[in-house]
């Protein structure tokens, strides 16, 4: 078995794993690690969840040098939660190393990360717009970066970001190291691939690799007018870890959300028009366990990235079967074991069927009683996802690499809920 040892990392990395209990490698960090310490050009494609954070963040602690003031390594994310996050990981890596990090994105006061910047960093993380700002202030230089890093490049391009981070790549001296991660690759993905990157190796991770070894995934088949009822069956039961439930819109998610607190369930509930600082106390409160159930949207979830996460309930369907592989990434992170449960109505069959196609796989359907539900085989011989690695001569030819498809109770002890008929529910 690879351990994080067979890599010729510094003792203060290895110290650092350690110090967070990790020593085995995940699929994409054992396909990654090696090239980027050798400074090869990276495109890592694999599912939320995957570890691809310490697969880009070992290397470049690694070759990072304490006492340069400009930034030698940079980071480029989509969202200020995604920021937060993949700093957190760096500082934890940089413990013992003497070096700095500054994490830089929009929504609060630039004068404090100008600051930062000022005392000297050899790392930044950041977001594509607070990026472009500090580069029009001339407080962020580019032009010393020897290692740069677009983590979660398909979410940057479904943000509107491309023409910003173009001109964060364009600042960049071109003998830089880059490496791409990605769930998915689409055409702007290729794009920035074939322009900035120099014969990269290119790894992409199957649905077996990701996400199904640490993943339970059970379908109960419910009359629309019970769902409700299940997803509160669902709740009462005893957990250990976070449960994330999605809905489909903001004003069905914050109805849905005032519903459950007035039966008495302690929840947090993220959509679009929270502000900043609101969603920033939903996702604190949720992290530390002081509420342990979230209730999203897609698009609100985006950049989520909490361990404790047990189970994702999917109240409504996504539309489309990578937004299922985003929404049930969110558990069995890091070879935690994880459930996804989707409640099906008479209604979602139809984008049922075409999310499992997606998949290439059927998943189990139970009833309510906990019977299992026969369902046919796929009928067009759908395959899994297998790992690829290649190496390309020269720069990205047009040719673009194949896409693999991915695939305690929570009432509040102060209220009573009412008294009503429910189905019964054998998970």
């Amino acid at each position: 078995m690879t351990t994080f040892r067979d890599f010729k990392l510094s003792a203060s990395l290895l110290k650092a794993l350690d110090a967070m209990q990790i020593d085995t490698p995940t699929p994409i960090q054992s396909a990654s690690i090696p090239p980027l310490l050798e400074r090869r050009d990276v495109i890592g494609q694999a599912a939320t969840g995957s570890g691809k954070t310490l697969a880009f963040g070992l290397p470049l602690v690694q070759c990072t040098k304490p006492g340069q003031r400009t930034p030698s390594a940079l980071v480029v994310v989509p969202t200020r939660e995604l920021a937060q996050q993949v700093g957190a990981v760096l500082s934890q890596l940089l413990t013992g190393t003497g070096g700095r990090l500054a994490i830089v994105y929009g929504g609060r006061a630039i004068g404090p990360q100008i600051t930062a910047l000022r005392k000297g960093v050899q790392i930044v993380v950041g977001t594509p717009g607070r990026l472009v700002d500090l580069l029009q202030r001339g407080a962020l230089r580019l032009d010393r970066v020897r290692y740069l890093v677009l983590d979660e490049a398909d979410e940057m391009l479904d943000r509107g970001f491309a023409r910003d981070v173009e001109r964060i790549l364009g600042a960049t001296p071109d003998e830089r190291q880059t490496a791409l991660f990605s769930a998915t690759t689409p055409e702007w993905v290729h794009d920035v691939s074939a322009k900035y990157l120099h014969d990269p190796v290119v790894i992409e991770l199957g649905v077996d690799e990701a996400l199904v070894p640490d993943i339970d995934h059970v379908v109960y088949e419910v009359r629309s007018e019970d769902k409700y009822d299940v997803l509160r069956r669902l709740l009462d039961e005893s957990t250990t870890g976070g449960t994330l439930i999605f809905g489909r819109t903001k004003h069905g998610v914050r109805r849905m959300g005032q519903r459950l607190e007035r039966s008495g369930y302690r929840l947090g509930v993220l959509h679009g028009n929270l502000s900043q600082p609101q969603r920033d106390r939903v996702l604190r409160d949720f992290r530390s366990g002081k509420i342990p159930v979230l209730l999203a949207t897609n698009v609100a979830a985006r950049g989520l990235d909490v361990l404790h996460i047990e189970r994702v309930i999917n109240y409504d369907l996504p539309e489309t079967h990578d937004l299922f592989t985003h929404r049930v990434g969110r558990t069995g992170r890091m070879g935690r074991a994880g459930r996804a449960i989707t409640l099906l109505g008479p209604a979602d069959l139809t984008k049922w069927n075409k999310i499992e196609r997606g998949l290439g796989r059927k998943l189990p359907r139970m009833t309510l009683d906990g019977e299992p539900i026969a369902t046919p085989a796929p009928s067009n011989g759908a395959k899994n996802g297998a790992k690829r690695t290649r190496r390309r001569s020269g720069r990205r030819s047009a040719q673009r690499p194949r896409q693999t498809q991915h695939a305690g109770s929570t009432r509040a002890p102060s209220r009573q809920s009412p008294r009503r008929a429910r189905p019964r529910l054998r998970a």
